[in-house]
């Protein structure tokens, strides 16, 4: 049976004279129909299979954001512990999840550091203050002349200066951790400032008989802020100069590494136990054999906000001796 027809138009608008034309059959039609009626059909069950779909997407999305609320409830009211829930899926909500822990595990470190500073404060003041106030009465009572007197105004003075020395070292890292400007950074030669180091400790260590060696040849830079660098550096010598023995030997040298410079303080002192590495890190830690020694336990405090601050590297190795290093990644040319 033909399914086409060929016929002719005599209008020369539908066709010229003569022009074969292809016309649809009446199977043609009832195919377009039957396409049309399965069409009607199917849009029905198609409309509502996606709705039932969209609505099983709303209904879990609406579920963790209920369950994000009230996980954000809990923690305003202080359980810093809780964490957002993480599936293991490469999805939005998996990703949101895994940037609010790391916020929250940030909030919480800094919130129980701040829990302790309070305490450490007041134990570390509290000793200087007591005594300034029991040697001011004992004077008042017990002083009979004027150099007695002023022995004890001397005293008081020096309990005094002590507790500034701590209120002055806390102003200082405060005002490192919160600062965000890099105005005063530039490209710095470390090799300088490396040497400006050595010559300003070295008549402290003849004094004490320790052997300051300094070895800062190259023209390694980093971009940095100078004059907090320089604080950084001498706090570590500092730290080297007054728990090293007499007879011992420190080491203040500059290294090259994979991509970056390394400032390197190390000495011949009794070392870091590895227990205690993350110990010496803390605001007033001061270990047993520094007891007796001058400071507020402040100086690597100091020293970590500095590094941080400069997006550094500070590195404490354990063992005999101690050896500390900041390292800086070398500036591109």
């Amino acid at each position: 049976m033909s399914i086409l027809k060929i016929v002719s138009f005599p209008d020369p608008v539908l066709a010229k004279v003569g022009e074969p034309v292809v016309e649809f059959d009446d199977e043609l039609k009832e195919l377009a129909e039957g396409m049309a009626r399965a069409l009607l059909v199917a849009l029905p069950f198609a409309i509502g299979s996606s709705l039932a779909i969209g609505a099983l997407l709303s209904v879990r999305v609406q579920r963790r954001v209920t369950d994000l609320n009230a996980l954000v409830r809990s923690i305003m009211s202080g359980n810093l512990r809780e964490r957002v829930p993480v599936l293991g899926l490469d999805h939005p909500f998996d990703k949101l999840a895994a940037i609010a822990n790391g916020m929250l595990d940030e909030i919480e470190v800094l919130v129980t550091e701040m829990a302790g500073v309070g305490n450490e404060i007041a134990h570390d003041l509290r000793t200087p203050l007591t005594r300034v106030r029991i040697g001011l009465e004992r004077g008042r009572a017990n002083a009979k002349t004027l150099e007695e007197l002023q022995s004890v105004t001397d005293r008081a003075i020096g309990a005094l200066d002590q507790s500034l020395t701590v209120i002055t070292a806390l102003l200082r890292i405060t005002e490192i951790e919160n600062s965000r400007g890099k105005a005063n950074f530039a490209k710095v030669a470390l090799a300088d400032l490396v040497r400006e180091v050595g010559d300003l400790y070295d008549p402290i260590a003849e004094d004490k008989h320790v052997t300051l060696q300094v070895a800062s040849a190259g023209n390694a830079t980093a971009y940095c802020d100078r004059d907090l660098l320089l604080e950084a550096v001498a706090n570590l010598v500092d730290n080297a100069v007054k728990f090293t023995p007499a007879g011992g030997r420190i080491d203040l040298a500059l290294a090259r590494g994979k991509n970056e410079n390394v400032i390197r303080v190390s000495d011949t002192g009794q070392g870091i136990g590895e227990n205690k590495r993350d110990a010496v890190m803390r605001r007033f830690y001061r270990s047993d054999k520094s007891r007796n020694t001058r400071g507020a336990g402040l100086g690597l405090s100091l020293v970590s906000a500095i590094v941080k601050l400069h997006g550094f590297r500070l590195t404490l190795n354990t063992g005999a001796g101690c050896v500390a290093e900041i390292s800086c990644p070398a500036p591109s040319n």
